[in-house]
C-alpha cells in the first residue's frame, strides 16, 4: 500500500460558507427527490458530543427531525434523549447565533431554535437500539442521514457500515486511532464518493467565515509564500476520569473511561489536537511526510483510570515541499497562571496569520456545517464529501504520535504501510482487555 504525497492543490477553489475550500464540487443525488420533505437522521453514540450535535444540526434546519438513536448503554442513551426533548442543550450559544442561509446571514431567535429541537425530536421506543450491534440496527432503520459520535475508535466500522448501507453521514472526528483503521476508513471514503453521499465531519473550522476567508486569502498569497505553520492545543483534559465500579466489566470501564485508552480515543494528539493540525494541512492543500516527535505524561498518574496515554506531544512535521508544521499539544489540570493556547499560526515571507485574522466576523461553525450538509443532500447548495480530507488530517496526527510514542521519525509511507490495530479482537461484554503499558521510546515498536 506504498502512499505518494498528494497536493490537493489542483482542486482547492474559492471558499463560501456552504462549500469549504477542500472540497470538490459536483452534482449531489437527492434523497428520496425529498424536495423539502423533512429529512430523517439517526444518532450512533449519544454521550456529550452526539447530544450536542443533534442539537446542533436541528437548531440550523427546521427540516430535519431526530427519529432513532443507537448507544452500547441504555442509561445513556437515554439521558441523551431526556435532554434534547427538555430542550436542555445551552439555549443561550444558539439564541441570536448567526447563520447563512441561501448566502444570506440570519441569526436565530429563541422561538426558532425551540421549534426546530425540541419538536423535531421523533424517536419512539422501537427505534432507541442498545448493544453492540445497535448501529446496524440503526443504519438498517428508515433515516437518510446517520450520525457518527461514538468514541473515534469505532469510527471506521461505523462509517464503513453507513456507506455501505447509502447512507448520507456526518462523522465526527477524527476517523479512526490507528492506521488499520483509517486505512479502512479511506476505502469507504471513496466509495462515498463515487456513490455522491454526502459527508460532513465535526471540523468545524472549515465552515468559519474567519477561517474560510482567511484561508482563501493566504491561498492567493497575501502573506507571500509559506515558510513555516504552527499548531497548538495547549489546555487542560478534555473529560473528567471515573472512578471505576466494582460492577464494571473491562468494557464497560473503559467504554465509560474511554479518553483514558489508546485503542478508543487515539491520545489527545489525534483525538483533540486534530483540529489545529488540520487547519495547518488545509493551508498547505497537502499532508506532511515526515513526523519527528517527543512526548510523556508528566502528571497524569499511573493508575489504571488514567490508562495509557500522553498528556503532552510536541511534533515537528514536515511537508513535500519542506516546510515544516511545529505542532505543540498538551493536557494538564487548571492552575492559577498556567499557560493555555488554542490556536494556528502561518508564517509566509510577506506577513503572518493566525488563519482567522483576514475574515468577517460572524456565523456559528457548529450549526453551520450542518446546514451544509442538509444542503448538499437536498441540492440546495454545493455537494460536500469530506471523508479524505479529514482521513488525511487523522492519519498525519497518527503519524505525529507513532513518532513521540517510538522516538523514531516516522514517515507518511511508514504509517500507510503500518500494520498497528489497536482495535481489541474480543469485545463482549465481559472480556478482558488487557490495557498495554504507557508506550517508552527505545522500548515501545512501532509496526
Amino acid at each position: 500500500m506504498e502512499s505518494k504525497p498528494i497536493s490537493r492543490r489542483s482542486f482547492l477553489g474559492k471558499s463560501s460558507i456552504a462549500a469549504p475550500a477542500a472540497f470538490t464540487i459536483v452534482k449531489p443525488h437527492l434523497v428520496r427527490g425529498a424536495g423539502k420533505e423533512k429529512l430523517k437522521a439517526g444518532l450512533i453514540g449519544c454521550g456529550g458530543r452526539g447530544t450536542q450535535a443533534v442539537a446542533d444540526m436541528l437548531a440550523g434546519n427546521e427540516n430535519v427531525e431526530l427519529v432513532a438513536m443507537a448507544d452500547v448503554f441504555e442509561d445513556q442513551l437515554e439521558r441523551s434523549l431526556r435532554r434534547l426533548r427538555e430542550g436542555r442543550i445551552r439555549y443561550p450559544r444558539y439564541v441570536g447565533a448567526e447563520v447563512i442561509r441561501d448566502g444570506k446571514p440570519h441569526r436565530l431567535t429563541e422561538e426558532e431554535v425551540r421549534a426546530n429541537v425540541v419538536n423535531n425530536i421523533k424517536v419512539d421506543p422501537e427505534h432507541r437500539f442498545v448493544g453492540q450491534d445497535a448501529y446496524k440496527r440503526l443504519i438498517a432503520s428508515d433515516i437518510d442521514i446517520v450520525m457518527l459520535a461514538t468514541p473515534p475508535g469505532y469510527r471506521p466500522l461505523h462509517f464503513e457500515a453507513a456507506v455501505e448501507a447509502k447512507k448520507h453521514v456526518f462523522c465526527e472526528k477524527p476517523f479512526g486511532t490507528d492506521p488499520v483503521g483509517v486505512r479502512r476508513f479511506m476505502a469507504a471514503a471513496r466509495k462515498s464518493e463515487e456513490l455522491g453521499l454526502t459527508v460532513v465531519t465535526g471540523a468545524q473550522r472549515h465552515f468559519q467565515r474567519p477561517y474560510q476567508e482567511t484561508v482563501e486569502k493566504i491561498k492567493e498569497g497575501k502573506i507571500g509564500d509559506i515558510v513555516a505553520t504552527y499548531a497548538y492545543w495547549i489546555g487542560g483534559p478534555v473529560l473528567k476520569v471515573k472512578a471505576r465500579d466494582p460492577k464494571w466489566s473491562d468494557y464497560e470501564f473503559q467504554h465509560r473511561n474511554w479518553y483514558s485508552f489508546v485503542w478508543i480515543c487515539g491520545d489527545q494528539i489525534v483525538e483533540q489536537h486534530i483540529h489545529n493540525i488540520d487547519v495547518c494541512n488545509w493551508v498547505m492543500g497537502m499532508h506532511p511526510v515526515k513526523a519527528r516527535a517527543v512526548g510523556g505524561a508528566a502528571w497524569r498518574p499511573r493508575t489504571e483510570i488514567y490508562g495509557n496515554i500522553y498528556d503532552h506531544i510536541a511534533t515537528e512535521f514536515e511537508y513535500p515541499n519542506g516546510v515544516k508544521m511545529t505542532s505543540i499539544c498538551r493536557q494538564y489540570p487548571r492552575h492559577p497562571g498556567i499557560f493555555r493556547r488554542v490556536a494556528e499560526e502561518v508564517v509566509g515571507t510577506k506577513g503572518r496569520s493566525n488563519c482567522r485574522d483576514m475574515g468577517s466576523q460572524g456565523n456559528d461553525p457548529y450549526m453551520q456545517e450542518h446546514i451544509a450538509l442538509i444542503d448538499s443532500i437536498r441540492g440546495d447548495g454545493p455537494y460536500v464529501n469530506m471523508a479524505m480530507v479529514i482521513a488525511e488530517s487523522t492519519m498525519t496526527c497518527i503519524m505525529g504520535r507513532e513518532s513521540a510514542y517510538s522516538g523514531k521519525e516516522i514517515t507518511w509511507n511508514d504509517i500507510m504501510m503500518s500494520q498497528l490495530d489497536l482495535m481489541p479482537k474480543d469485545l463482549s461484554p465481559n472480556a478482558k482487555i488487557p490495557v498495554p503499558p504507557l508506550p517508552v521510546p527505545g522500548k515501545y515498536k512501532f509496526i
